[in-house]
């Protein structure tokens, strides 16, 4: 309890300017296409992104009314960053992006996608493909995608993959670069030790939510690395890939079953995702395989309200029991 209070009050201190406040909706943003959600500091960027982001895996795999139906429902209710990967549904989320986001609202949103190279060579390949794809002549954000483990990072530093995304950079095919993963925290603490002094990434993406923290934790031991260094944070697996319900289907297969899931026998929808929010992240990244599971997440967002320390604290604590890699599956110890 204690080196969970002292970690959340170490959090506090380094939140810094990543958040911008919170506004009343009746007085935020707006584009030609209407009211967007609020806003946050995507770090040294400099650039002001929606605190809700819309994934791409699910636009990649789900059918192709059901993906056209989520994008146009992202637009509709003011979410501007729309991530995705070469990888996803083999590039298949990338050319929806490219038929239904890109063509029509381009100059209002903020485009993320990655690449799994191991090499450089590889790397710029798939960024050709991706701009193909994507039907862009630029990408917002391009990440070094999926890293596994501080081994995997240096083999990928070996094979050139910087020199590649600074070059990329360096001719205008990406405004900023990043770097992923959700298997092992440690993976990330190498990109950090290995570019320290370099200033090459600007973002870093990984697994953020109520459970993390209890088990081979990227909230302890990445986000303060990412503060202290201005990046910006882009939260994932914020319901632990489905794993915190009492059981996940994908494409009508049922993957999961518990009989004592996080939702509803702990926390609410909510609970879970507000407590993402109250954390110094910029962007909460959720996928959606129709309309109405995005529908959701946006009203969560509009009437988003910070959780305190002690209120983190309590739901940290309430779901203690569950923490490991039955939950977490995706880390790798």
């Amino acid at each position: 309890m204690v080196q969970r209070r002292d970690f959340l009050k170490y959090l506090a201190l380094l939140t810094g300017g990543m958040m911008l406040p919170v506004t009343d909706l009746t007085a935020a943003p707006k584009d030609k296409w209407g009211k967007i959600l609020p806003l946050r500091k995507l770090g040294k960027t400099g650039v002001n992104v929606t605190m809700l982001g819309l994934g791409g895996y699910h636009v990649g795999w789900t059918g192709e009314k059901d993906a056209q139906e989520v994008i146009e429902t992202a637009m509709e209710g003011g979410i501007r960053f729309y991530d995705t990967a070469e990888s996803y549904a083999k590039g298949e989320s990338e050319n929806r992006y490219g038929k239904y986001l890109v063509p029509k609202y381009r100059d209002e949103v903020f485009i993320m996608t990655k690449t799994t190279a191991r090499n450089g060579e590889l790397a710029m390949t798939h960024l050709e493909a991706s701009l193909k794809r994507l039907r862009c002549d630029y990408i917002d954000l391009w990440q070094v995608h999926a890293l596994q483990t501080p081994q995997d990072v240096d083999n990928r530093i070996q094979n050139q993959i910087l020199e590649v995304f600074e070059k990329a950079k360096a001719q205008g095919k990406v405004k900023y670069i990043g770097f992923t993963g959700h298997q092992n925290p440690f993976a990330h603490k190498q990109m950090f030790d290995k570019t320290s002094g370099n200033d090459i990434f600007e973002t870093v993406q990984m697994p953020i939510n109520v459970i993390d923290s209890h088990f081979h934790s990227f909230i302890k031991n990445v986000l303060p690395l990412a503060l202290e260094q201005n990046y910006g944070v882009l939260a994932m697996k914020t319901l632990s890939d489905g794993r915190f319900f009492k059981e996940k289907k994908v494409r009508d297969k049922l993957k999961w079953t518990s009989d004592d899931p996080l939702i509803p026998n702990y926390i609410s929808i909510e609970e879970a995702l507000n407590f993402v929010w109250s954390l110094p992240v910029s962007v909460l990244i959720t996928g959606a395989e129709n309309k109405e599971y995005l529908q959701e997440k946006i009203e969560l967002a509009k009437r988003f309200v910070k959780f305190s320390e002690e209120e983190r604290l309590e739901l940290m604590t309430r779901v203690h029991k569950l923490a490991g890699n039955e939950v977490e599956y995706y880390k790798k110890v």
